[in-house]
């Protein structure tokens, strides 16, 4: 079922992502070559509890931390443990906080120390391809529309477009419909309409777009071993175009519109 939220509604998932945006912030500014991935993860769950929010991911179908933290060719839902970081290496944290009954869900990927011109590009990318997806998600548009911007401009760009996760609705559960595919043709699926609510997530490769899952259950890596990045919002779909729920004010901006086809901005 697809489920449509009040303005009321919205207002509590934007101040809900304003908890995950702002945890997030600090952990991007603190990870740093010598710490461990479960030093992230217990100050994710501080900061979260502290400002008022749940640590949504925390027992979530049995996972056991409050962040995905994926390093280099982990795509998503690394589990945070006694893995400490190097220079060079690409980290992605993934993050989601209950507040007042909704949830808000939102990702980055961040270089550690020195990292690679390649890999600078990759995250580049992955970044723009969010915000493409982001721009195509405008009433009267399907939800096809956005994966489809998504993805021509990761491959116009050399990359691989993971198709085995995908993004999805996003309220009162962490994982509503419809799901929301990085790829495919436009012009399919749900009707986009205000007060739709979307996490859009592209997880994007440096070379194949296929993935495994380790043994563990939970950690999804490229079978070709080369580097992933994972950028994602929450946002809400309102009268006047898409709103990002989980925007980091400090080094974000919300221009969504600089992303759109120039002939639909016309329009």
């Amino acid at each position: 079922m697809i489920s449509i939220k009040s303005p009321r509604e919205i207002e509590i998932m934007r101040r809900g992502g304003k908890i995950t945006s702002s945890v997030l912030s600090t952990l991007l500014e603190t990870a740093k070559a010598g710490m461990s991935l479960r030093e992230l993860d217990r100050l994710a769950e501080r900061g979260i509890r502290e400002r008022g929010g749940t640590p949504t991911f925390k027992g979530y179908n049995g996972f056991p931390a409050s962040i995905c933290a994926s390093v280099n060719e982990t795509v998503v839902h690394g589990i945070p443990g006694d893995y400490v970081l190097k220079d060079g290496d690409l980290l992605s944290i993934d993050i989601g906080t209950t507040f007042e009954g909704y949830v808000s869900d939102t990702a980055a990927t961040i270089g550690i120390g020195n990292i690679s011109e390649a890999a600078k590009r990759l995250m580049r990318v992955t970044q723009e391809s969010l915000m493409f997806g982001i721009a195509a998600m405008q009433k009267g548009n399907r939800v096809s529309d956005i994966g489809n911007a998504v993805q021509r401009h990761a491959e116009s760009n050399g990359y691989g477009v993971v198709r085995a996760l995908v993004g999805h609705g996003v309220g009162r559960k962490m994982h509503e419909e419809p799901q929301v595919p990085n790829f495919g043709e436009p012009g399919r699926g749900l009707i986009l309409r205000p007060g739709l609510c979307l996490a859009i997530e592209p997880m994007i490769t440096e070379g194949t777009w296929e993935v495994q899952t380790l043994t563990d259950g939970w950690t999804v890596v490229t079978t070709d071993g080369k580097l992933a990045a994972h950028f994602e919002h929450t946002i809400a779909l309102t009268e006047d175009g898409p709103r990002i729920l989980t925007l980091r004010e400090i080094l974000e901006h919300d221009d969504v519109a600089r992303y759109r086809p120039k002939e639909e901005i016309a329009a």
